[in-house]
């Protein structure tokens, strides 16, 4: 509940810092739910032929890796550019 005299509304670059820092936060989650996707591809072992070779493997998850590079330092760089603002009201 908001204290009484504090605005309802965070100023625009408050709000847009923190929308950053959730994308930064969502990122590592879905990074972690990409790496989990080859567990549902078929494998071998289950007698199906339409088995993928583990090197496909390994090439999806180091792409997704680069993936996640790349958009950790675009949020990073994205971020750097953001002014500075100040927590005179403290936390929200």
């Amino acid at each position: 509940m908001a204290r009484p005299g504090t605005p309802v509304f965070l100023e625009r670059s408050r709000y847009r810092q923190r929308r950053m820092m959730d994308a930064v936060r969502l990122l590592a989650v879905l990074g972690a739910g990409l790496w989990m996707l080859p567990l549902l591809w078929p494998s071998a072992g289950v007698g199906t032929s339409e088995s993928l070779p583990m090197s496909r493997a390994l090439l999806y998850i180091f792409g997704v890796w680069w993936v996640l590079i790349a958009a950790a330092y675009l949020l990073a760089r994205q971020q750097r550019r953001m002014p500075e603002t100040s927590d005179d009201a403290g936390p929200l």
